[in-house]
């Protein structure tokens, strides 16, 4: 186990990051006594003590070293700055929010990060790991340990405490375009029960091929990965939707059971909202579910023409 401390020192306006390297890692040696055999020692013996001798041998270590983007708002005047940690990558698992969770639990408790699931469900861990958006639980620690790995938050948006980035405005957006069903008003619906719920009579059914048209939206998982690598969305975060909303717009637009796809297309028909697209296909390139927004928005500038001219 490593446990080597990070520490900051503030001069003037300026941050510097301090670094406490770990000692050189040394490698023990272990020799065979020659007179502890005999000429009756059986082949096995001697195969079982080459193996003892071999195992006790220490392993030279294998250093990783991760440069952190750390912020804290509660500290005045403090300026971004990046904190270095070494990790052992022996003792550590194979994705970088295993290298992250080490170092939080060992190094630097005050390390903020988002994360849940762990298994790329739930979007929380999306950051910027060495130049591209992914999330840090899918993503494979470089077992280069000549270079350091560089962890940001998602860029180019308001940054809440070293890797957190504020949602706020995402998620509003999505908010935005109603991703509920919006069935037909015409539908009988139930008396309200003893709790004040209602339920529809009957089901939305749906043929096989309406279901497969939703195939690669639904998957989704609003990690923001795609949207924050859009320069469109960098400039225009707060008009253009962005590809991970347009993508679940077209979602609800393309479901069968959906009433209102005129209206969706309608609230979408904006010079901002929707054509500031100009098909860089970043958010396609790191989209770590391999969804495709880019195609999506395409569809819906289709759709768009093809009401047009009807």
């Amino acid at each position: 186990m490593i446990s080597i401390a990070s520490k900051r020192v503030i001069i003037g306006n300026t941050s510097v990051s301090r670094i406490f390297a770990p000692a050189a890692a040394t490698t023990a040696t272990s020799t065979l006594s020659i007179a502890s055999f005999t000429t009756n020692t059986s082949e096995s013996d001697l195969k079982n003590a080459v193996d003892h001798n071999v195992g006790g041998l220490t392993k030279e270590q294998r250093i990783k070293y991760f440069k952190v983007y750390r912020w804290d708002p509660e500290i005045e005047n403090q300026k971004p700055y990046l904190s270095t940690y070494p990790i052992d990558l022996d003792e550590c698992g194979p994705m970088v929010l295993d290298a992250l969770i080490k170092i939080k639990d060992e190094q630097d408790p005050g390390l903020t990060f988002r994360r849940s699931c762990r298994e790329g469900i739930c979007g929380s861990c999306a950051m910027n790991i060495q130049g591209s958006n992914t999330l840090a639980c899918l993503a494979y620690i470089d077992d280069d340990t000549k270079t350091a790995t560089k962890i940001y938050p998602l860029p180019h948006m308001y940054v809440l405490k070293d890797l957190v980035p504020d949602m706020g405005n995402f998620y509003e957006q999505y908010r935005s375009i109603e991703p509920w069903l919006q069935a037909d008003e015409t539908i009988d619906r139930a008396e309200p029960g003893a709790n004040g719920m209602t339920k529809l009579e009957g089901e939305f059914l749906q043929t096989k091929e309406d279901r497969a048209k939703l195939d690669g939206m639904y998957e989704c998982i609003l990690c923001a990965c795609c949207s924050t690598s859009c320069p469109s969305y960098w400039w225009n975060s707060d008009k253009y939707l962005g590809p991970a909303v347009l993508m679940q717009a077209y979602r609800w637009i393309e479901d069968s059971r959906d009433a209102n796809t005129e209206k969706r297309l309608a609230n979408l028909d904006d010079a901002f909202k929707l054509y500031r697209c100009h098909t860089i296909m970043n958010c396609t390139k790191v989209c770590p579910k391999h969804l495709n927004p880019g195609a999506a928005i395409a569809q819906i500038k289709k759709r768009m023409a093809t009401a047009a001219h009807s």
